[in-house]
């Protein structure tokens, strides 16, 4: 492809690669970032502008969410680049837990653990009427303590996002306070476990059994385990 950095031509590659993802005979995750792949390396040393405005293109052109997130997050200047106002565009749009699972796990809760993010934005993010975003505000502390991904355990700014969710039963919130939560007891347990004893009258049903269980057992679900 030569060299790119010509932000017009942002819109012709994004237009390949939806017609090749269409095209898959059989079209499921492994086949589509197997294409995602492919273009990531040809634009491996694309100027990171251009990269950034062709996971635009992917996403506001084609709808092609999560494989924009990964075009940026597999070029390490474009990434670099993501600040607070490219996390909000990227989010934009947001409506059900997988786009806000892709968008937290890929870029907004890595660009926290960097420190290419304030703190207030991702509790501005959990004070939203939109419960994507206070969904994504949870899944984002993943990152912070994740350890296969570089996080190094975040008491204070996880339980940050926590406690201002900590009176919401929205399932997609619930479900998302348990995860972070569980990511945290690798870290700090006791911290978890009194946040638990602190909120034991608010805290969703959901969240309580299943972070309890992290913590006396090591799983979210021993039964389903065992059977």
């Amino acid at each position: 492809m030569g060299q790119l950095s010509d932000l017009s031509d942002a819109k012709k590659i994004a237009s390949e690669i939806a017609a090749e993802l269409r095209s898959l005979p059989i079209k499921n995750t492994l086949t589509q970032r197997a294409v995602c792949r492919k273009y990531s390396q040809k634009i491996s040393q694309a100027d990171p502008e251009f990269v950034i405005q062709l996971a635009k293109e992917l996403l506001e052109g084609y709808g092609l969410r999560w494989q924009a997130y990964e075009m940026i997050q597999g070029h390490k200047a474009a990434f670099k680049m993501i600040g607070q106002s490219e996390l909000e565009m990227f989010g934009q749009g947001m409506d059900s837990w997988s786009s806000v699972d892709s968008f937290a796990r890929t870029l907004s809760g890595p660009a926290w653990l960097n420190g290419q993010a304030h703190d207030e934005m991702f509790y501005t993010w959990a004070r939203s009427n939109d419960r994507w975003w206070r969904r994504a505000a949870l899944v984002s502390t993943v990152a912070l303590n994740l350890r296969s991904k570089g996080g190094r355990g975040d008491v204070p700014r996880t339980l940050a996002v926590c406690q201002l969710l900590v009176n919401d039963h929205d399932d997609m919130v619930a479900k998302a306070m348990s995860w972070a939560l569980r990511e945290l007891v690798v870290h700090d347990p006791q911290s978890v476990s009194t946040f638990l004893r602190e909120n034991e009258t608010v805290l969703a049903a959901r969240v309580k059994r299943e972070v309890k269980n992290k913590l006396s057992t090591g799983l979210k679900n021993p039964r389903a385990a065992s059977g």
